[in-house]
């Protein structure tokens, strides 16, 4: 299997093909089109702004491939903010189109009382809404790492996979075809984020 990581100098590329690699996957990064031509599945993952996520994949002319792998039903997974950019639009510092593949927009977290910090830093539980193969062999309650301000709505949430509480429940994974989305980071959770990705290649 040809996995490639999308480089859109958006940050942890490294940490997740470390993850990979000690996992026993072989994969490379995609720096262009055609490396994303030649995936037989892709990982987009992220650290930063939407907006200059977007701006890079834009200057990187990878946009129509990833939407080109999208439609023909290429196994594609988003990570933070690579599950974001997947979205119709995002209303981080402005209002902000996406790559469309779910239909859905990005807000903050807004509270009123609670006293909660953003970003939501740190460990926290999946409420798993949906059996998948992506979460076979997990505990009954799962935690993974969290680093956002930023969470997802999606308009079909029959779509949503799990689901995490802070301050009210927002959407942590979710799935259309064989596209997956994740607001946590699988490759800084341990041996649940690990066997996560290694679902995500080997069962998915």
């Amino acid at each position: 299997m040809n996995i490639k990581i999308i480089d859109y100098d958006m940050g942890n590329v490294h940490s997740v093909q470390n993850a990979l690699t000690f996992l026993g996957y072989e994969s490379s990064l995609a720096v262009d089109a055609s490396s994303i031509h030649e995936a037989d599945c892709l990982i987009l993952p992220g650290v930063g702004a939407f907006e200059d996520g977007m701006v890079s994949l834009h200057k990187k002319k990878m946009i129509e491939p990833l939407k080109e792998a999208f439609v023909r039903g290429k196994k594609i997974l988003g990570i933070c903010l690579g599950m974001q950019l997947l979205l119709d639009k995002s209303y981080e510092m402005g209002e902000h189109v996406g790559l469309g593949f779910i239909k859905g927009e990005v807000t903050r977290f807004s509270f009123d009382s609670e006293g909660l910090k953003i970003p939501h830093m740190g460990w926290n539980s999946l409420d798993i809404s949906k059996k998948d193969p992506i979460f076979e062999n997990l505990p009954e309650t799962p935690y993974v790492y969290f680093v956002h301000s930023y969470h997802v709505k999606i308009t079909d949430e029959s779509l949503i996979l799990a689901t995490t509480h802070y301050g009210k429940p927002f959407c942590s994974a979710f799935k259309s075809g064989q596209t997956y989305g994740l607001q946590f980071h699988p490759e800084k959770s341990q041996e649940v984020g690990l066997k996560i990705l290694k679902n995500f290649l080997e069962n998915t």
